[in-house]
């Protein structure tokens, strides 16, 4: 751990934004070489940092297991959100820095190059268990665009796809449902977007002049997004099943209401469980409007306002079809003949994970043993589109998503923070599960 700290540091310490504007492009290229560098000193050989469509480095390289041997892919990313709020931070962002409660502190310290270094940190203990070499198949992709959703890895895999074809697949991009208990993320929702314009004149009115008569596209815009959800807060768009029930980790109410930084007296909404809520069934959210602020307001009827709403949808349905449900809906409930503009934003399908087979069993009985409990099962409400690229291009393949994130890491926002214990304790898992996935074949 002394070791996974340091590299930690030196990674954290690198500004890997994949935007230009924010940081330089070398920061994420020194990012990608580090990342080499440090999978080819723990065994792995034909290490490269190739270029990807959208102009960022994947790194991926390969080490050979025993004759006959299963071959597991290790995924995760080097490149971080922007610090998005610099003043909030208590710590320097891209200092890795522990504080009074143990955790370490920056910008990617978990999401994602805590995986990152708990993929090394697993490889270094099996390497120096097995003498240099590994107990099965090893191959590795860490990409240095995903959380800029440009899709630079999407479109290196299927051109590339015996580079990494393994018989199962570890994305170490999620975490566990809370510190210390031992989580396989089984779902991920999909998602789709639409903004709408309503407009209502040709420009802006005195309101005493004309207000009455005269329609309010802020008003209209304020009644039509009502349309989404009921009086409880279950989000009711037309043509999504909105009773869908998980079976999975239960997430208690409390915990939940601490987690998403709730305020007291505040409820939350829908009437099944957070859980049901959460994985189990599509989401409706007001993500952005356009009207004036109030600040500088005047008196005047608008002459048109906007709004971006996100939809977050389980398995079952694809983003395209969501979308479609979600345009229709919308189109349908146009108050007042206001015109209405519909313009589609990006789509990404719910992906599911395997549930069972001979890795999913190993990684059950290696994550019980490295953390002394019982495997959990949760979903997630973002999508990581690479997942279903991986599920279309190797059907075969079990996918499972774990990693060293829990709600304590404020992933995306400031203060972000890992535990080292999910380090440690993650990354015993990962060298358990690749040994005993081995002792398959």
């Amino acid at each position: 751990m002394g070791r996974a700290r340091a590299d930690l540091a030196e990674l954290v310490a690198l500004r890997s934004v994949a935007d230009p504007q924010i940081e330089p492009p070398e920061q994420c290229e020194q990012a990608a070489q580090w990342v080499a560098r440090a999978f080819a000193e723990v065994g792995l050989g034909d290490v490269v940092a190739a270029p990807t469509a959208d102009g960022s480095r994947a790194v991926h390289g390969c080490a050979p297991g025993p004759a006959g041997s299963p071959t597991v892919l290790l995924y995760s990313h080097y490149d971080v959100q922007p610090p998005l709020g610099e003043d909030a931070w208590e710590t320097p962002i891209w200092e890795l820095t522990e504080r009074a409660d143990g955790r370490w502190y920056g910008r990617g310290a978990a999401d994602c190059k805590g995986n990152v270094v708990m993929h090394l940190t697993a490889l270094r203990a099996l390497k120096q268990v097995y003498g240099g070499s590994f107990p099965c198949g090893i191959k590795v992709i860490c990409e240095g665009s995903e959380e800029q959703g440009t899709g630079g890895l999407e479109a290196f895999v299927p051109p590339n796809a015996e580079l990494l074809r393994a018989d199962a697949i570890v994305v170490a991009d999620t975490g566990n449902f809370a510190v210390g208990v031992p989580t396989l993320t089984t779902i991920l929702r999909g998602m789709a977007e639409v903004d709408v314009t309503l407009r209502a004149l040709s420009s802006a009115m005195h309101s005493g002049m004309f207000g009455g008569p005269a329609p309010d596209p802020v008003a209209g815009l304020i009644q039509l997004l009502a349309t989404l959800h009921d009086e409880r807060g279950n989000t009711t768009v037309d043509g999504l099943d909105a009773s869908g029930r998980w079976d999975g980790v239960e997430y208690a109410g409390e915990q939940f209401r601490s987690d998403a930084n709730v305020l007291d007296g505040v409820a939350l909404t829908g009437d099944g469980a957070v859980a049901d809520m959460l994985w189990a069934r599509p989401s409706a959210t007001i993500v952005g409007i356009d009207v004036p602020s109030v600040i500088g307001s005047a008196n005047a009827i608008q002459a048109s306002a906007r709004a971006r709403v996100s939809l977050r949808v389980p398995p079952g349905t694809t983003g395209k079809a969501a979308q479609d449900a979600l345009v229709a809906h919308l189109r349908a409930r146009v108050p007042w003949g206001l015109r209405c503009e519909l313009v589609r934003g990006g789509t990404g399908d719910p992906f599911a994970g395997a549930l069972d087979g001979p890795a999913f069993e190993a990684m059950r009985g290696a994550m019980e043993q490295a953390f002394g409990r019982a495997l959990a099962r949760a979903g997630q409400g973002g999508s990581i589109p690479l997942c279903n690229v991986f599920a279309d291009t190797y059907p075969e393949a079990e996918i499972m998503l774990l990693g060293v994130e829990e709600p304590k890491c404020l992933i995306h926002a400031p203060n972000e923070s890992v535990d080292p214990g999910e380090i440690e304790r993650t990354a015993l898992a990962e060298a358990l599960f690749l040994r005993r996935f081995g002792m398959t074949s």
